[in-house]
């Protein structure tokens, strides 16, 4: 579905991202003032606050740039219901929710005194947090992995960024199941360096990851199918929509497991996780209206592959800690090369434009010249 171009400053789509951050940063310095009664512990969460914030901008790029990849095939109320139910449930569900079902799991406790735990007891909250990251990282890895994957595995994909290795996955995409046996082999190997019950548990968390994956694209290709079988106008509806919000929470499992490095407050993490994804929200926006993926061609190969490492490095982090400045880096750095061979290729494609039209110009010249005469 075609976008229409919008004329938004760029400071336009990012009013309500400000907005909430300085809300946001509000609330946090005043949580510190409760929590401290200090004018530097009233800092410190503040500063806490803003770090995760960035932290959050930078590992979610990548997600901003898939989430316009599919909602640029979505109606636009489709479009207006994930960009206003779908960042609720992004920010209170996966920046709050989550953790607190991870926890009433883990501890077999009830959603309540996981609120009293996060609230009472930090630091045992925390290490339950901790405790869970194996599974929550094999899960969000195999889930990432295969949406990156079927990306690349396309044999309709005519666009290579790495050609030669992009050429050779879109060919071996006409092998049927190809990604999902080379994400069974990654998840073996891994299962085979890690030691005990863990190994166990790593494999049956992959493994949900990859059903996950294959449900969400099972039923969103039927409840889309229905869909246009009712009305045209109703495709990539509530079936991308599903798709969006899974992704969205495998993104947000690094993050949120990564901010128990900074604070043990669950609070502070929903608020300073929560104004990073209304810039992701902003930056979704932006990239949709202004048809920005169509301009700068590299730029969703960029994110995929981003996507990738990411995915890579949760696996990785199961056998030892890697620092989420390293993951959001690493995204931050891919996605960058990718819209600077965009523009290379901009370029290129002026220059060529105009050369042509100059060689076309001097060919008619002296036609005119012998007309004119």
């Amino acid at each position: 579905m075609k976008q229409p171009i919008s004329h938004k400053s760029t400071l336009g789509y990012f009013r309500w991202a400000f907005v909430i951050t300085a809300v946001g940063l509000m609330l946090g310095a005043l949580l510190g003032w409760q929590s401290t009664g200090t004018i530097s512990g009233m800092a410190t969460i503040f500063f806490i606050c803003t770090v995760l914030a960035v932290l959050e901008i930078s590992l979610s790029f990548d997600n901003a740039i898939v989430n316009a990849n599919k909602l640029k095939e979505m109606t636009p109320a489709w479009q207006h219901r994930f960009l206003t139910w779908g960042i609720i449930i992004a920010v209170f569900g996966m920046r709050i929710v989550f953790p607190l079902a991870i926890v009433a799991i883990a501890a077999r406790i009830g959603p309540i005194d996981a609120i009293i735990l996060a609230a009472r007891q930090p630091a045992e909250y925390a290490r339950i947090m901790n405790e869970a990251h194996l599974p929550i990282a094999a899960f969000g890895g195999t889930f990432l992995l295969m949406v990156g994957l079927s990306y690349f595995f396309d044999p309709e994909k005519d666009v290579h960024w790495i050609v030669s290795v992009e050429k050779l996955m879109s060919r071996g995409a006409t092998v049927k199941g190809i990604e999902i046996a080379f994400v069974l082999a990654l998840i073996l190997t891994f299962a085979s360096l890690i030691e005990g019950q863990e190994s166990t548990t790593f494999v049956y968390s992959a493994i949900y990851g990859l059903l996950t994956f294959l449900v969400v694209e099972v039923i969103g290709a039927l409840l889309d199918a229905s869909q246009k079988a009712m009305a045209e106008a109703a495709r990539g509806g509530l079936g991308a929509f599903i798709y969006l919000e899974v992704l969205d929470a495998s993104f947000s499992f690094d993050g949120v497991i990564g901010a128990f490095a900074l604070t043990q407050n669950l609070f502070i993490i929903a608020i300073g996780l929560g104004i990073g994804a209304m810039y992701v929200r902003s930056m979704t926006i932006m990239l949709v209206e202004n048809g920005t993926l169509t301009h700068y061609r590299y730029l969703e190969h960029g994110a995929f592959y981003a996507i990738l490492i990411l995915a890579i490095i949760m696996y990785v982090q199961t056998l030892f800690h890697i620092p989420e400045v390293v993951t959001g880096l690493g995204g931050a750095a891919l996605i960058g090369v990718s819209l600077w061979s965009s523009i290379r290729h901009n370029k290129r494609k002026e220059a060529r434009a105009k050369a042509q039209a100059k060689a076309q110009a001097e060919v008619h010249s002296p036609a005119r010249e012998r007309l004119e005469a």
